[in-house]
């Protein structure tokens, strides 16, 4: 593509004048205007020929397979086989988010050049670079030479995992005890471990009758005491926590939250489950044991969808107790605005903690805060204090019926959810509650 540049109408409309005085003071000589016009048009036309043409132009384009939401994206952009200056523009899906120009400047040295342009990770999911659009002047710098590529780059945008198994280790060995002797404890079942010769006194069901026929001789099961905690971490992928805070949906500050502590529950042995729901459940696994099993945990919170349908409590929460054959601590990822919008949330939540230790984990309004503690300039900011406060009061509200419930309600900053979750995921096991 290739259209005039400002120079280019700049010197068009210098011609104006001059046309337009001899027009009035020589009406004979009129022509001249035309004649000045086509000078210009002349030297654009030589100015495209002369320069490269928009196919002479390579282009590369390099950026990471993968990210963590809230992360910076770095773009190397390098162009070769044309001299001179060319102007870069990138264009993104609505997952990305510029930082700083949109259009950085590539000044070629010898025929190549190269820079790098920033982008933010905004939202998680796999989001498309380009189109790419160069441009360069002609010898004259009459004309743009355009061309717009499709890269074909694609960078999947992942929960932001940097530094979990860092905080993780850290938080065990903060919580481990020098010299703690441990003792078995009995379980909620018993697992398998060996086959053993049949003794006089045990009981008869422990028998295995098969491998006994297969050996001549009488074997029966030995079990030992199951031990191991379960975990469910219950994310609400809701309207509401699609809501950002600090630039970030709700819904990714919960996911890495709820990642760092499934780290850290899989490093002590405890099985972990995953569920996400909005207005149905949509993300379920099944109990996932031993560090090996985190990428698998990692790959389903990716998959964990925006949504802007308002979240069914009563369906989410009966589905995730139907799933659950024993008792486990349940952490539920949500939020709410006031009573009536949690009613449902209220009503279901008996029924859980009749039979597992529950748990809700919810961000400070810090825009509500900062509302009520500001000094009032005029009357509307004495309206939206009076707000602010209401909402906050209606939002202790819940957590007050939430806690007489039965359930545990951890109101977490956003900048230390992660470190604060896990503490109360230990001392939980430590009061040995489960």
């Amino acid at each position: 593509m290739i259209y005039p540049s400002g120079r280019a109408i700049a010197l068009a409309g210098a011609g104006a004048i001059p046309a337009l005085l001899a027009a009035f003071f020589v009406p004979a000589w009129w022509h001249l205007a035309l004649l000045w016009i086509a000078l210009v048009l002349g030297f654009m036309l030589v100015d495209a020929l002369a320069g490269a043409a928009p196919r002479a132009l390579q282009w590369t384009l390099a950026a990471p397979a993968q990210v963590g939401v809230g992360g910076a994206v770095p773009v190397r952009i390098a162009v070769s086989g044309i001299a001179g200056t060319v102007e870069a523009r990138l264009g993104h899906d609505a997952l990305l988010a510029a930082q700083g120009a949109a259009a950085p400047r590539l000044t070629l040295q010898g025929g190549a050049a190269g820079a790098e342009h920033v982008l933010t990770a905004a939202r998680r999911g796999l989001s498309d670079l380009g189109p790419l659009w160069l441009r360069w002047r002609g010898p004259f710098g009459l004309v743009w030479k355009q061309r717009a590529i499709d890269p074909q780059t694609q960078v999947a945008i992942q929960p932001d995992m940097d530094g979990v198994r860092e905080d993780a280790m850290r938080l065990l060995r903060r919580d481990a005890v020098v010299g703690e002797r441990v003792e078995p404890r009995i379980g909620q079942g018993r697992e398998f471990e060996a086959l053993t010769d049949y003794q006089r006194g045990m009981e008869r069901r422990m028998i295995d009758w098969k491998r006994s026929a297969r050996h001549s001789r009488l074997l029966a099961k030995k079990y030992r005491a199951e031990t191991a905690n379960s975990l469910v971490l219950a994310i609400d992928s809701g309207r509401l926590m699609s809501a950002p805070v600090a630039g970030l949906p709700r819904i990714d500050r919960a996911i890495s939250a709820a990642l760092l502590t499934a780290f850290v529950a899989l490093k002590a042995g405890d099985g972990v489950r995953l569920f996400a729901f909005d207005s149905h459940p949509h993300t379920a696994s099944g109990a996932v044991r031993g560090t090996g099993g985190f990428a698998q945990l990692q790959r389903l919170a990716a998959n964990i969808d925006y949504s802007a349908q308002e979240t069914n409590f009563t369906l989410g929460l009966t589905s995730l107790d139907a799933r659950l054959d024993r008792r486990s601590l349940i952490v539920i990822f949500t939020d709410f605005v006031d009573p009536a919008s949690a009613e449902l949330m209220l009503r279901t939540v008996g029924r859980l903690t009749a039979k597992h230790v529950v748990l809700f984990l919810i961000m400070r309004d810090e825009e509500l805060e900062t509302l009520v503690d500001a000094v009032p300039q005029d009357a509307a900011d004495v309206a939206r204090a009076v707000a602010a406060g209401t909402l906050l009061r209606e939002r202790k509200l819940v957590i007050e019926r939430l806690r007489l419930a039965g359930a545990d309600v951890l109101e977490a900053d956003w900048r230390a959810m992660g470190p604060q979750l896990v503490g109360r995921y230990l001392d939980i096991v430590k009061a040995q509650k489960l």
